[in-house]
């Protein structure tokens, strides 16, 4: 018999969030069924073609509606005590948020029609992508429903803001951490209570879709590669400042930089102030089977990654994994849980934060040094068949489903 789960995630459809696109469709090639709530709907000017068919299913709840109204007065009128202690408790979870706490004002509402339909709809799990507003709207529907839940852990969410994360997570079945580092991060944050809870369940690819080299690169040129929405965490200034010193060191780099976001001014106004139009590209966001195309005909990819003032961090960005799938050398910073993957003088090369001069060093080191490079990227990209795969990871989280479900 077919499980029916509910997911939440923060915005559908989003670009970079892949992987939870690609989590969806391989849970429902199981014994499962996949119920869509999205806490906002977007409406990007690219989305992956695997994505349509999800918008015409998934379940939106406006922020204002007929509907929301009935489901909170019919909740308020049978169990007024319950209602209002939800209330109360997200107001003092996040009373040292302002940020989280006009959020969490918006999102309860939202919450209690999504359990009304939940219910009605007969969901039997629900699974939260990022503890911050997802897992705040799962926590709701539980408290009104009795459905179990279990969260996804991700980077920002437990890095940033940790507003009502312990109970959050103290009242899921389970936590998925996509690394190790974020495992060992919530037990020196909240306790070793929640590490025993804690389950290290990767973000997968599909290795097929970038195998196989491309011969339309430009022999005579470096091609340095980075894929990554234009975030001040993704540390893109620094890759384009890199870019100068190799180009002045006689390097002949060509690099393409994927993905859009509130950094392109500035990485504009560097690439025009250091004199880099024919150096770097900025190609604005692409798809998947785009970006297979553009790494395939890549030399060298780099994770330029930095932690920002806030805190903001990578968790193990999904690009290297794809980067690695399609055989190439990887260049990355080393903090969060990118040495689980990048692992220096093994699968790759790691360079501290915001040092463009070391990160031009070691691009130049793999320059010159193609064959070192090159075995590096095999190791890499066996390390990624081996435990980062798309169906192997999805088959450990819905054993934890079934688990679940099985107990309710």
């Amino acid at each position: 018999m077919t499980s029916r789960l509910a997911y939440i995630v923060s915005r559908f459809p989003k670009l970079s969030e892949t992987f939870i696109l690609r989590e969806m469709i391989a849970v429902e090639r199981g014994d499962f069924s996949v119920d869509l709530f999205p806490l906002i709907l977007e409406k990007p000017p690219v989305i992956h073609p695997e994505a349509e068919p999800w918008l015409k299913r998934l379940h939106y709840c406006p922020w204002l509606s007929v509907e929301m109204a009935r489901a909170n007065l019919l909740q308020f009128f049978k169990s007024p005590l319950k209602y209002l202690s939800l209330w109360l408790a997200i107001a003092r979870g996040n009373a040292k948020s302002p940020k989280f706490l006009a959020r969490a004002i918006l999102i309860l509402p939202k919450a209690v029609q999504m359990a009304a339909e939940m219910k009605r709809e007969g969901v039997a799990h629900v699974h939260a992508h990022y503890a911050t507003h997802p897992a705040l709207a799962a926590w709701i529907v539980h408290k009104l429903t009795g459905i179990p839940y279990s969260v996804t852990v991700h980077a920002h969410d437990i890095f940033v803001d940790r507003s009502m994360l312990e109970l959050k997570l103290r009242d899921a079945v389970f936590i998925a951490a996509i690394s190790e580092y974020n495992r060992d991060f919530l037990a020196r944050h909240l306790g070793e209570w929640v590490r025993e809870k804690t389950h290290v369940v990767h973000c997968g690819i599909e290795p097929g879709l970038y195998t196989g080299s491309s011969a339309d690169g430009d022999a005579s040129k470096f091609r340095v590669t980075s894929i990554g929405s234009l975030q001040p965490y993704k540390g893109m200034q620094y890759l384009v400042e890199a870019c100068a010193l190799l180009r002045d060191r006689g390097v002949p780099v060509s690099c393409k930089i994927v993905g859009e976001g509130e950094e392109r001014t500035r990485l504009e106004g560097l690439i025009a102030k250091y004199d880099l139009s024919q150096t770097v590209e900025l190609l604005g966001a692409r798809d998947q089977k785009q970006v297979a195309s553009i790494l395939r005909q890549a030399q060298v990819y780099v994770q330029p990654s930095v932690i920002t003032p806030s805190g903001k961090m990578e968790g193990i960005p999904v690009s290297i994994m794809e980067a690695f799938a399609a055989g190439l050398p990887v260049v990355a910073s080393q903090l969060s849980g990118i040495p689980e993957l990048v692992i220096p003088n093994e699968t790759g090369y790691l360079v501290p934060p915001e040092e463009p001069s070391l990160l031009a060093d070691t691009l130049e080191h793999v320059y010159r040094n193609p064959d070192e490079a090159v075995s590096f990227a095999q190791a890499g990209r066996e390390k990624v068949l081996s435990e980062f795969l798309l169906d192997a990871n999805v088959e450990k989280l819905t054993s934890f489903f079934r688990r679940t479900i099985g107990q309710s």
